[in-house]
């Protein structure tokens, strides 16, 4: 029978000559191996005193965006939670009362918006299908925790910090990503 590919050999199988059978050669080569890797230079860094530089296109936790002024974004309009394919996303819409208007910018807006992260698979396409701009992924990866619970985050947990109240918290949580969008 012939292969397509003519890759297949057919193994030897001759008997194993007496250094084969003590396997000094297959240790000695072993240890030659082993001491090769102890000189070169570690390919792990030290997390927390190091940060290791990411892609950017890297896709990291949700943040919900706010405008110059401090008003939310999202109109709670639900094109994020109907995009997103593992059905992390939940919100809840209100309207908004007089006299909150440095709060919204729309007269509707999310009073419930919760991100499930144990389902979210980080796929953006809350973050593309959003008109507003309210919801990105930011530059920070989701940190480890014992109990599933802690990996629900609600609204207060992802809203970006006030930008007038709090210009150096806002200006770290924003990142890269928010500074390109308002040059553009």
């Amino acid at each position: 029978m012939e292969s397509l590919t003519n890759r297949i050999r057919q193994v030897e199988r001759k008997p194993m000559n007496f250094f084969e059978k003590i396997y000094l050669v297959a240790i000695a080569k072993g240890m030659f191996i082993t001491f090769g890797h102890m000189f070169k230079k570690r390919p792990t860094i030290n997390y927390p005193e190091k940060t290791r530089p990411f892609s950017p296109v890297f896709r990291g936790l949700h943040i919900l965006n706010r405008d110059e002024e401090g008003r939310e974004n999202c109109t709670a309009c639900g094109l994020c939670a109907v995009a997103c394919p593992a059905e992390a996303i939940t919100m809840e819409a209100a309207e908004r009362k007089v006299g909150e208007e440095q709060l919204y910018r729309e007269e509707k807006y999310a009073a419930r918006y919760e991100i499930n992260m144990l389902r979210c698979i980080f796929c953006g396409l809350c973050e593309d299908a959003c008109p507003k701009d309210a919801i990105y992924l930011s530059e920070t990866f989701a940190p480890a925790d014992y109990q599933r619970k802690q990996f629900i985050y609600g609204k207060k947990d992802l809203l970006i910090p006030h930008p007038v109240n709090e210009p150096d918290a806002y200006k770290k949580a924003a990142g890269n990503r928010v500074k390109a969008k308002i040059i553009n």
